[in-house]
Order: C-alpha cells, then structure tokens, then sequence
C-alpha cells in the first residue's frame, strides 16, 4: 500500500484517495491580477483541488547577465528577459491577495517556488505543501533547505533521470517523508511519445512507499486520464483562459471546458477502478438470469444412466440448471431421474449430488 498524508488540510493523497488534482495556473495570468482571480475561480468551478502559481525572486533565480539577455520572442512581455518575467511576477501583497481570494471561495492555494528565497516568502505565507518544478530537482541545496521546512512536497522530475530520482529521494526521505514524485516531462506542448506513462509503474516499484503522481504538458486530456488509471495520486495541469494569448504555455494548457472534462472523467475513472476481486456482481444479475447458460441434454437420458460428455451440451435453459463450468465434472455421475433431450440438467436429476458453494 503506497504511503498516505495529508498533502492540504483535511485533504489525504495516496492509497485509496481520490487523485488531488492541481490547476496550474503558473504565469498564464499575463502579469494580471483580475486575470489571476478568474482562472482561481475556473479552477474551483470545475472541480480541481488546488490552483497553484509559480513564485520567483528573480535576483536569486536569474544571475545578471541573464536578466540582460534580449528578449525578442513573440511572447514577451519586454526587451529584457528580465523584463519580461518581471512584467509576469507578482509582488508578495498581490501573492497574499490571491490567497484570501483563494480561500474565500474555497479552493486550496500554492505556488512553486523557483528560488530558496522564493520558498522562503511561501513558507512565511503558509502554503498548505511546496511544489518543486522540474529545474530544481537535481539542486540539492534547494531541495535539503524546503524539506527542512516541514511541509509536504510535490517534486516533478522533468529533465531528470532515474538515477537523480534515486538520489533525490535518499535526501529527501530521511528528512521530509511526506513527499511524492510526478513523472513529468518538460515539452511545451509535450508530443504523446514522449509521454513515457510507464515511469509512473516504474517510480510506483522504485518508491513503493511514497504516491506517484504525472505533471503534463500535452494537449488534449486523454494522457492525463490514461495517467490515473495507472495510479497517478496527484495530477498537475497547465490552465488558461484562452490558448491562443501571448505565452509559450498556453498552447498545453486546458482552457475551462477541457479542465472541467477531465476532472469528471478522472472520477469516473476511480469508481471505475473498483474491486480487484472479480465475481458475480448485483447490476449483472438481471442478465445472467435472462442469458446465462446451463447444462442441457443433448439425448434423452434414462434413469440410472451414467453421464459422458456426448449426452451434454450447453444452452440457455429454462429453468437453469448446472453452470457450463460444471460439465466436465458431471462426467460419471449417475443420473436418478429420466432427463428428456433438450432438458435442462438440474441439481436434483443427479445422484449423490454435492451443491456447490460459489465464492
């Protein structure tokens, strides 16, 4: 049984939970902070559990020089890619505004952070778990100091190998144990063949005691679905209000009709899921009853006849009689009543019969 915790208050991930699916809003808000309010909104009105934001502190994220590199895409926001992420970043008081906002309709609130000072800020807002992205998983550094805070992390593992997962795990674990890993794999828009879902199979026997979740960068929402039935326990997607706007993620992300579809398909899925025990179920009853087949004479059988398989075959019959899985052994049976042909084998035509107790 994978490990449980509580990833958000009230709010267990792994085992038989629901899969905890995260809208990530990330930067697609376009430096806006009414933009921002609506796509927490989507987020809630279509069912997903958190909406999450990516948080930076540019000067700890970036170094000079790159803060200074043009900047001529058509997605930017400035000249600079400086600039341009500053035209995207929110300050702390606009962080704390989407928080209320979250919390006032009811959906949980996070936000990776991109930097140690960026979680340092998150930390001190008291964000129910950390998400890592993708570019910090190998910095160790990062990774030790937001363990040490104590709260829940979801670390990605886009850009990395198994062998990084190994050993961030092994730092992690010891510190931090409610933790878990999403495949991801950092393509925007991600192609499906290089999806790789059997990395969830392959963590899920790497880290048997940690939940296994996937971070997507398709489009479309087929993968993502197909994610959770192999057992993904937490979902992270990409949202957006309209694709087409100016950013390199809009393109793989879900605007609101697909993100509100794929929460309804993941929960059917998991009732979908059900029981590994295989048997007879109540709603197959009606049918059985209507279509299931018995053991019925093939020829006219005399009493105290002994049965071989050329006396039988297999019809639905009225009334029902031996189960088709019974034939063979009603092979060498002595029968103690005359059975007419095409007349169903019942259980009191045969002598010395045992009932048979179905599991």
């Amino acid at each position: 049984m994978p490990l449980e915790f509580e990833l958000c208050p009230g709010r267990l991930i792994g085992g038989d939970h629901p899969c905890f699916i995260i809208a990530e809003i990330g930067q697609n808000h376009q430096g806006d902070l009414e933009i921002a309010k609506r796509m927490i909104r989507v987020a809630k009105e279509c069912g997903a559990d958190c909406a999450k934001f990516q948080k930076s502190e540019l000067e700890h994220k970036f170094n000079k020089r790159a803060l200074e590199r043009p900047y001529t895409s058509k997605h930017s926001w400035g000249e600079t890619y400086g600039e341009h992420k500053r035209h995207l970043e929110f300050s702390h008081d606009q962080y704390r505004e989407l928080q209320r906002y979250a919390k006032e309709i009811g959906i949980f609130f996070t936000a990776s952070g991109m930097d140690e000072m960026a979680v340092e800020f998150l930390h001190e807002l008291d964000v129910p778990f950390f998400k890592v992205g993708s570019g910090d998983t190998n910095n160790f550094p990062y990774l030790e100091k937001t363990a040490k805070k104590g709260r829940p992390m979801v670390i990605s593992s886009g850009m990395q190998s198994m062998s990084t997962m190994q050993q961030v795990y092994q730092l992690v674990k010891p510190i931090n144990p409610n933790f878990c890993f999403l495949q991801c794999t950092s393509a925007y828009p991600l192609e499906p063949e290089d999806v790789n879902l059997r990395v969830i199979a392959a963590y899920r026997s790497a880290f048997p005691d940690i939940p296994v979740g996937y971070s997507g960068h398709e489009t479309g929402i087929a993968v993502s679905i197909a994610a959770v039935a192999m057992g993904a326990k937490v979902l992270e997607r990409h949202i957006t209000l309209d694709k087409t706007w100016k950013g390199s993620d809009h393109q793989a992300s879900l605007e609101a009709n697909e993100l509100a579809e794929l929460v309804r398909s993941i929960r059917m899925v998991e009732k979908a899921m059900g029981s590994p025990i295989k048997r007879l179920l109540p709603c197959e009853v009606a049918c059985n009853e209507k279509l299931g087949k018995s053991v019925v004479a093939k020829v006219r059988i005399p009493e105290g006849t002994v049965l071989t398989l050329d006396m039988l075959t297999v019809k639905v019959g009225e009334p029902k009689g031996y189960l088709p899985e019974d034939i063979f052994n009603l092979v060498g049976k002595k029968v103690k009543i005359n059975i007419g042909e095409d007349e169903t084998v019942t259980e009191d035509a045969i002598e010395n019969h045992v009932k048979k107790v179905k599991c």
